[in-house]
């Protein structure tokens, strides 16, 4: 007997089909159908082989894909599941709008109650669809039994089994904590291992209730093989079921007040948490601690750019936590149609808090803050906008008594018990609207000639540049647009900087050094520029240089390195991904210095740039991150080791565009090297974030927000920028795969500039490199860095 592979299978199937069935259509139509099944089945086998070249193996000690598979290639195999048509999907470069209904193909607002519930109903069914899976029905045969009972002082502690499911092979242990009194209590759920949680919850008035669907203590795990094959849900689904399940014998205490159950976990428990509270409503109020990607962090923010755990590794370390399907949107994280924000949306209007650490390397605040706003929008259309709550602790991914303290005033405050409203400080508090009202500016875009063609060698009459001389005289023009868009900048004083390597600090002694920071090597060692002798407006930064070379008195040349959108850490090196401790290395290995600071608002200086346009609403954060590569600048050409003719940026996503402004700006910098680092201003494209990326969403150049909807009259885009850094030497690397960043616009941006260095004959000194992947600063680009620097 002939075996099909089922991708194969599938194939001969739509086969039979056209030919059996369309007897009555005509033959060219039936070829032309077959023509189009095999041409997308040939495109999503392509889209495939990119998604598992970005998969490093499934750890497969974690747990396995399924109860049939023990990694995604053997669910591929059994399955014969191929990625979506991705054309075939609406690109929301933003968070999907959880007040948007699609309804027969069309995407209408909710009004409604009516709206809200069928609205409610697709977020459901999507996310166990493309993340969790599918669940079971809540059992009709639940058993209880008492299996140890004991008090503690006055607190009554209780063993309880449940049974339930087919053949009542499913079973859930609890540890009930019950307080002194008649009650009814409200309910703390947690799980086994934050049993320590429970005991101030008991202490606090309520029932503490402690499931077995923890790492330490799983009874979950058997749940895919009873109802194997006939729901696929995933780790994280399978302990908020056993959540579920909690919940049902609840319900059958008389001494539990059921409209005060509330659930809280941590880490991946905080992951569980809030995917409980989204699937049962039963559940009053969700504290979601440090769930990181998958909780509080939406998946378009987790993509490298901004170093945390992306789909690509999470779900590769943690295989069992999420379903398969979720890896297909590996690059693709904008054709999601639910992210994290929806998770938050389904809570409403029940309670909702999300707690993390601003700095902890498995996060990103931004991201939590822009889910959080998404959310907003949903309590505030159901009237109830003190239910969802926004709490930062000090530290890294640990917590603490205060927190959970601080968990149980949430739990107090919904449940009536309090009238201690949660802060809710934003750090990311920005809005293009709100900075409109605090600085007053009204530009009219209509006053901007409309840029009709983006070539640069042109003057104001349309003509064409000849000589270096005419294009001189352009270029001041274009430098005055770089500096209008990025404001107004105040009165700045110059700092020499540190001048001597003796004039090192200690570190980051105000903040403390929790944050990954490279570190020294044999080889390669490390100067702290650090008050009272810091660079800029007293700012700390890192300089990491070759030892043997300066020990034997050389000059070195110096890269100024700018990080990407890192919020939690800013330069930081870690393992998502993201190595900078072997990129700094390296190097250094090839006779350079690295200068490294966190930029603005990110890292150790997140806070400082959160009132930033208070402050100088004119100006912008752009230009606050140009100035300080200045101030960089200004320190290193006066540091006795640095060759100060000798002075590169380099930056990836956000710091390559910052590289790309400084450099254009400061003629002291020599060359740059820019990865991921633009995508044309002009060329308006629905499937990107396009200018909001700049003044909505990070908030970095405001002035840009009077252009939407008028992009051709922006005064200058990066065309122009690349332009007038020319003849100095420049490499651009963008990722082909960017969703961001489609390659067209950026090769025209580049054959533009090209034109302009050829002027000088210089067009070798300019390079772009299109490598075939996503959006990554990964170990190949690094290595095209080193050739680049090797040949300067």
């Amino acid at each position: 007997m002939t075996r099909f592979p089922l991708a194969g299978l599938h194939t001969l199937i739509l086969f039979l089909f056209f030919t059996f069935t369309q007897g009555k259509a005509d033959n060219t139509d039936r070829q032309s159908a077959y023509a189009t099944t095999l041409e997308d089945s040939t495109k999503r086998k392509i889209a495939l082989k990119k998604i598992l070249s970005r998969l490093p193996p499934d750890r497969k000690a974690n747990g396995p894909v399924s109860f049939f598979d023990a990694t995604f290639t053997d669910w591929l195999n059994r399955t014969g599941e191929l990625p979506p048509d991705f054309d075939l999907m609406p690109s929301m470069p933003f968070l999907p709008d959880p007040l948007v209904l699609e309804t027969k193909g069309k995407f209408v607002p909710v009004k409604t109650a009516a709206d809200w519930q069928n609205k409610r109903s697709q977020l459901r069914e999507q996310i166990q669809y493309y993340i969790s899976g599918t669940y079971p029905k809540q059992p009709d045969n639940l058993t209880s039994q008492i299996t140890g009972e004991k008090t503690d002082g006055q607190v009554l502690l209780r063993n309880i089994l449940l049974k339930f499911g087919p053949r009542s092979e499913a079973k859930l242990n609890i540890e009930m904590m019950i307080p002194p009194g008649k009650g009814p209590f409200p309910v703390f759920m947690t799980q086994w291992n934050h049993r320590e949680w429970a005991q101030i919850a008991v202490k606090r008035g309520y029932v503490a209730c402690v499931l077995a669907n923890a790492d330490t203590k799983d009874d979950t795990e058997d749940y895919a093989r009873i109802w194997a094959g006939t729901h696929d849900f995933s780790r994280l689904m399978r302990r908020a079921y056993g959540s579920f399940v909690a919940v049902d014998y609840l319900y059958t205490l008389p001494f539990i007040d059921h409209k005060k159950i509330g659930i809280a976990g941590h880490s991946r428990n905080g992951k569980l948490s809030m995917l409980a509270g989204a699937f049962d409503e039963r559940i009053s109020a969700v504290v979601s601690s440090s769930g990181g990607s998958g909780a509080e962090i939406p998946w378009r923010y987790t993509t490298p750019p901004y170093v945390v755990e992306d789909i690509a590794l999470l779900t590769s370390a943690q295989p069992a936590w999420f379903h398969p399907r979720l890896r297909f949107f590996i690059g693709n994280e904008n054709k999601l149609p639910v992210d994290q924000n929806t998770y938050m949306a389904l809570m409403a209007p029940r309670g909702l808090m999300i707690s993390t650490s601003a700095t902890e390397s498995a996060s990103n605040p931004w991201g939590a803050e822009q889910a959080y706003k998404s959310a907003q929008s949903v309590y505030q259309f159901l009237k109830a906008p003190d239910q969802l709550a926004i709490r930062y602790r000090n530290g890294f991914h640990g917590t603490s008594a205060r927190d959970i303290e601080d968990y149980m005033d949430f739990f107090d405050y919904l449940f009536k018990r309090s009238k201690q409203k949660p802060e809710n400080k934003l750090l990311f508090d920005y809005t293009f609207r709100a900075w409109r009202k605090l600085s007053g500016e009204n530009i009219n875009p209509l006053t901007f000639p409309e840029q009709k063609q983006n070539e640069p060698l042109s003057n104001k009459a349309g003509e064409p540049i000849h000589s270096t001389l005419e294009w001189e005289t352009k270029k001041v023009g274009i430098l005055n647009a770089i500096s209008w868009l990025t404001g107004e900048e105040p009165a700045i004083v110059s700092n020499p900087g540190p001048v001597a390597l003796t004039n090192q600090g200690t570190g980051e002694d105000n903040f403390g050094s929790f944050l990954p920071r490279p570190m020294a090597t044999a080889e390669m060692a490390v100067m702290r520029i650090t008050p009272y002798k810091s660079f800029g407006d007293y700012l700390y930064g890192n300089l990491y240089y070759p030892q043997n070379k300066v020990k034997a008195g050389e000059k070195v040349p110096v890269i100024i390195y700018l990080h990407p959108f890192d919020y939690s850490k800013g330069f930081s090196t870690t393992d998502h991904q993201y190595s900078l401790q072997s990129f700094f290395e390296n190097l250094t290995k090839l006779g350079y210095a690295v200068f490294a600071y966190d930029m603005l608002g990110f890292g150790n200086r997140m806070e400082e740039g959160t009132r930033f346009y208070h402050r100088y609403p004119h100006w912008s954060k752009m230009g606050k991150m140009i100035a300080d590569v200045k101030a960089a600048t200004d320190a290193l050409s006066n540091l006795e080791m640095i060759e100060k003719n000798k002075i590169y940026t380099a930056g990836y996503a956000l710091g390559g565009t910052v590289g790309l402004f400084a450099t254009a700006l400061d003629s002291r910098i020599k060359g740059t090297i820019s990865v991921a680092g633009f995508s044309p201003m002009r060329s308006k494209d629905a499937n990107t974030e396009g200018i909001q990326a700049y003044y909505q969403l990070h908030g970095l150049l405001p002035r840009l927000g009077f252009f939407e909807g008028n992009e051709q009259r922006i005064p200058t885009d990066f065309q122009e920028v690349l332009s007038a850094i020319a003849p100095r030497p420049t490499l651009i690397i963008a990722p082909k795969y960017d969703y961001n960043s489609p390659p067209i616009p950026i090769e025209s941006a580049f054959n533009a500039a090209r034109k302009v260095y050829n002027l000088y004959n210089s067009k070798q000194m300019i390079n772009l490199l299109q490598p075939e992947i996503d959006n990554q600063f990964s170990v190949p680009i690094q290595e095209a860095i080193y050739e680049w620097i090797k040949a300067q």
